[in-house]
């Protein structure tokens, strides 16, 4: 049975015995979904709640309070109205409106891959409320600069199996997009796996069941602003602790090595590097990750 939150915003569920809950908040033309699970540390997870879900492993839920929550880009439509407002500000706007609809008031907040930009915008904008901020395969950027790093790296690093899947699964894509066109970015994403994962052959489609996805979002977040963002002017906002949680056969984005020049403007920053994982260290060294994660937000 669900019912509507003391707010009117939202749509819950009841709150389970084990302190579960879930639903959606409305912005605009979306429906931002949420979902709350575990004990212990908060953690707030921007990206897509049904997606990052499924990417901590259970266990670390005896230890950490997620919640999960979605933006804008991983939204269902609600409406057909005209909502192209896909901005930063945005983003970081409704983030904020689900801390205080999810009557949070200090936690960590966590972004994988862009979503690390999200998580570390909305730090320097609501200091007050961030205890800590952990960005997990997140470059530097998503310049040029930064992109051709990352593939300088695959051609000199990758075997010949991992480079023969990419280019059977890109032969894929646009086969792909034809049958499905309004999911570009996961497509795109599906068919990079030799890129994204320890093991090149790792099928990632059931992660993205049930997932909405908004390309305008990504071609503009992705495309623009997180291509010209300026890590630097954000770090030097920020007083807590940052980590960077980075696998070392990540070949999505720029290589490790590309933090170097950015560490010294963080106040407060550890950089963990795991050693069998790609571009979702949570998910591929679930135990090593917990262990790092839990040795960060306890120091």
């Amino acid at each position: 049975m669900f019912f509507y939150g003391s707010n009117m915003s939202d749509f819950v569920s009841p709150v389970t015995d084990r302190g579960e809950r879930s639903g959606f908040l409305l912005s605009g033309g979306f429906r931002l979904s949420f979902k709350v699970e575990g004990q212990g540390h908060p953690i707030l997870v921007i990206g897509s709640a049904a997606y990052y879900a499924r990417c901590f492993p259970a266990f670390l839920r005896q230890r950490c309070r997620f919640h999960f929550i979605d933006h804008c880009g991983f939204a269902a439509r609600i409406d057909a109205s005209d909502d192209r407002d896909f901005s930063l500000d945005r983003v970081v706007e409704d983030i904020e409106r689900m801390r205080r609809d999810l009557a949070l008031d200090r936690f960590c907040i966590l972004g994988h891959s862009g979503h690390g930009y999200m998580a570390l915008a909305y730090a320097a904008r609501f200091p007050q409320h961030v205890t800590h901020v952990v960005m997990v395969g997140t470059a530097p950027s998503q310049s040029a600069a930064m992109l051709e790093a990352a593939e300088a790296r695959f051609e000199a690093e990758a075997d010949a199996g991992r480079k023969a899947v990419l280019q059977r699964d890109l032969a894929a894509l646009a086969d792909d997009i034809a049958v499905e066109p309004d999911a570009r970015f996961r497509h795109l994403l599906l068919r990079l796996a030799a890129r994204s994962w320890f093991d090149p052959s790792y099928d990632a489609r059931p992660l993205w069941k049930d997932v909405p996805v908004n390309d305008p979002v990504f071609d503009h977040l992705w495309g623009e602003v997180f291509r010209d963002i300026d890590i630097r002017a954000l770090a030097e906002k920020l007083d807590v602790p940052v980590m960077i949680a980075l696998g070392a056969h990540d070949y999505l984005i720029g290589p490790p090595r590309t933090w170097q020049a950015y560490l010294p403007a963080f106040a407060k920053v550890r950089l963990e590097t795991f050693a069998k994982s790609g571009h979702t260290p949570p998910l591929e060294e679930p135990e090593a990750f917990a262990e790092a994660l839990l040795s960060f937000m306890e120091q």
